[in-house]
This record gives C-alpha cells, sequence and structure tokens, in this order.
C-alpha cells in the first residue's frame, strides 16, 4: 500500500503493561458488537504485524456459562492472536465469577476485560453496561469476583463518564478498580446519554489519570488517525488509547498507529481503491471461512462496506449493489467496475459508525434511587446471548 510521509510525531507513551502481557505500542482494538470478531481481528493484527492488543466482541456471562452455541464460537481465537483478550458482560456477580473461572480453568484467553461502556437500550435497562457503575456495591461485587476468579489471568475494564452530566461515576469506578485489583482502566470520555455523539471529553481522561496513578489509564473516543491518538497521549497523560469507530473500514488504520508510536514518519498508509478493494475482497472472504459459509460471510460484510468506501468516487447505485451482494465473485465483479486507480481520497479519515447524541437513557425502574443499593439485580437481569 502507498504510504505518506508525515512530519515526525511526538511519541510520548510507553510500553503498556497489561498483568504479564507488555502491549507495545499502546494500542487496543476496542471490542465492538458485530465487528471485532475473529477476521476482523485477524486483518488489524496483520496491518499491525501482529503489535497491540485486540479483543474480542462482547461476551454475555451467563451465555457462556451455559455454553451457548453463538458464544463458544465468537470466543474462538485463531492460533496466532497472543494474548487472547475477551471482554465479557454481566449484571450478576455470581455469574461473572463463573464466567470468568471457566475463562482461567479452561484456558479460554489470557485476558479478560469487562464491560462496562455499552450504552445501549437493550444492555442498560437490565443494569448493565454503562448503566452498572451507578451501583458503586455492585460494581464492586462484579469486579472482585472477576478478579478473584481470573487467578493469574489479568482483568481490566472499560466505561464511560458516567450516565449523564448530572450522574458521572468514572472516578469512583476508577478508585474501586484500584482496590479491587483491576490491571487497568479504560475511559470513554462520553456519557450513556451521548451514546457517540459530540465530542469526547478527553478531559475527563486526564483527571481519571490523576485520581488513580497507580495503574495504566487508557483514552478512547474521536481517534479517527494516528495523529490524533499520539495527540491524546500527549494532552491527557493517558498510558495507552483503545481504537473503536476509527477502524471501521481501515483496519490498516493500526499500521498507522505502529509506525506513529515507534517515531517512523513515511509509513503512513493511504491505499488506492484497488488496494481497499482487495483488503475488502479479504475481509469478505476470511467471514465466510469463519461463518463456514460464503453467502453468509459476504451477507455479514455488507455492513463494512460503506465504511470502506468513504470518500471514493463510487456512485450510489453501485453502492447499493456492492451492499446486497452474496457472493464473492459478485463482490469482487462490483469492485472491479469501479476506477480503482483513485488515490486515497482527501478527507476521508473522520467520523464513521454511529453518531447520534442526547439520548434517554433506559434504566430499570428506580435506579437512580440509591447509588449503593443493588437489591432487585441477579441473574435474570443477564443477557442470553453474546455479540452485544
Amino acid at each position: 500500500m502507498s504510504t505518506l510521509t508525515t512530519p515526525a510525531p511526538d511519541t510520548t507513551a510507553a510500553p503498556l503493561k497489561v498483568g504479564p502481557h507488555t502491549v507495545a505500542p499502546p494500542v487496543v482494538l476496542a471490542p465492538m458488537a458485530g465487528i471485532t470478531n475473529a477476521p476482523f481481528r485477524t486483518l488489524c493484527r496483520e496491518f499491525s504485524g501482529g503489535k497491540g492488543l485486540f479483543v474480542s466482541e462482547m461476551i454475555t456471562t451467563r451465555a457462556l456459562v451455559e455454553r451457548n452455541e453463538k458464544t463458544m464460537q465468537l470466543i474462538h481465537f485463531d492460533a496466532t492472536e497472543t494474548p487472547r483478550s475477551i471482554q465479557l458482560y454481566g449484571v450478576d456477580p455470581v455469574t461473572v465469577g463463573k464466567a470468568v473461572r471457566m475463562i482461567a480453568e479452561e484456558d479460554l484467553a489470557d485476558h479478560i476485560d469487562l464491560n462496562f461502556g455499552c450504552p445501549v437500550p437493550k444492555v442498560t435497562r437490565k443494569g448493565g453496561g454503562s448503566a452498572l457503575p451507578y451501583k458503586r456495591n455492585l460494581l464492586r461485587a462484579i469486579v472482585r469476583e472477576a478478579v478473584t476468579g481470573a487467578g493469574d489471568l489479568p482483568v481490566t475494564m472499560k466505561m464511560r463518564k458516567g450516565l449523564d452530566d448530572d450522574h458521572l461515576t468514572y472516578l469512583d469506578a476508577g478508585r474501586i478498580a484500584v482496590e479491587e485489583g483491576v490491571s487497568a482502566i479504560a475511559l470513554h470520555g462520553r456519557t450513556t446519554a451521548q451514546h457517540y455523539g459530540g465530542t469526547a471529553d478527553w478531559d475527563a481522561i486526564a483527571r481519571l489519570k490523576e485520581h488513580v496513578p497507580e495503574i495504566p489509564v487508557l483514552g478512547n473516543g474521536d481517534i479517527w488517525s494516528a495523529e490524533d491518538a499520539l495527540r491524546m497521549v500527549r494532552e491527557t497523560g493517558c498510558d495507552g488509547v483503545v481504537v473503536g469507530r476509527g477502524c471501521l473500514g481501515r483496519p490498516w488504520l493500526f499500521a498507522d498507529l505502529v509506525a506513529a508510536f515507534e517515531g517512523r514518519t513515511d509509513s503512513f498508509v493511504r491505499p488506492t481503491l484497488r488496494e481497499v478493494a482487495d483488503v475488502m475482497v479479504r475481509h469478505a472472504t476470511l467471514l465466510g471461512e469463519w461463518i463456514g459459509d460464503e453467502a453468509r460471510g459476504v451477507i455479514d460484510f455488507r455492513k463494512h462496506v460503506a465504511w470502506y468506501l468513504k470518500g471514493f468516487a463510487v456512485g450510489s447505485e453501485m453502492r447499493k449493489r456492492l451492499a446486497i451482494t452474496s457472493s464473492l465473485e459478485a463482490l469482487r465483479a462490483g469492485l472491479d467496475e469501479l476506477d480503482l486507480d483513485q488515490p486515497w481520497p482527501v478527507g476521508a479519515d473522520g467520523p464513521r459508525g454511529r453518531t447520534s447524541g442526547n439520548n434517554r437513557v433506559v434504566l430499570p425502574d428506580g435506579w437512580l434511587k440509591d447509588p449503593y443499593d443493588c437489591a432487585g439485580v441477579g441473574e435474570d437481569a443477564e443477557l442470553d446471548t453474546s455479540g452485544g
């Protein structure tokens, strides 16, 4: 792929320590439902040269304990993935503990991340995801069960600032994490109400870093380019970055991130449309191999088409056509009709994915009455499927 020479970056982040694992450069792929499955992690890892940490999509603790068929597929790791990283969602401390012990005893992963950041209503209405840190005692109980059950496996957690600007929880949650033995914390600089809208609050990341100097703090939110990642580290003092929507349709962003943190000024990837098309076909191929069915793999790939083609002159009709393909042959044929010699478009590195904000936060009845009482939250609040 073609590259672009840029001014020498200011690389200020040391390698990240997550328990016994050294992550250098300190770059983490954020868990994203329906996105960060094994095929996508493979693509990102290939572009990074195997450097960084790549986390699975969200795994529900109840579904894992019950050995749900879909869940067991989602926790499959390629033989080259190391360390193997699983993100868990859970609301009931007992179920979370069972899931963590299962992972540790059966050697299913090398690192466990706890999801306290998901803002979608089907999760928050059960008291999970980004709703959960409001209940301080419940958060502590879940984290304690996870760390205890994990044994030698490091446990990290990802969270948001809070429910909204009137119910911020991240500083309390950070202190609980330190006290209960969490290895690192990632903070998305938005509230649940913001979802993915507005601008991420990087100042909150800096405040959390000052509040919990004992463990690494990773920043998440509005990292669309390698330059953004370096700027976040420089402005907040965080120990690393977590990249989510910035790599949608851009798995080569991890090549840029590695180059930037290693101080290489001539290695930022600027692919032509031909090179992007090749990655698209490979992505769809990997999905088909993973699912075990080419058509289902291509259908699953459809959601990625618009992200890959953003900024290129493709035309609305061709975009629609590519987004309804169901075979690799049709996907490749459609791409071959394009002007594949198009260079990387100016302005293509920008927001992608969901951007809605100022949403009503859906919570269990009476959730806000007492930030410490967790009565009524138990095993029946667990989701029974994984993947978000």
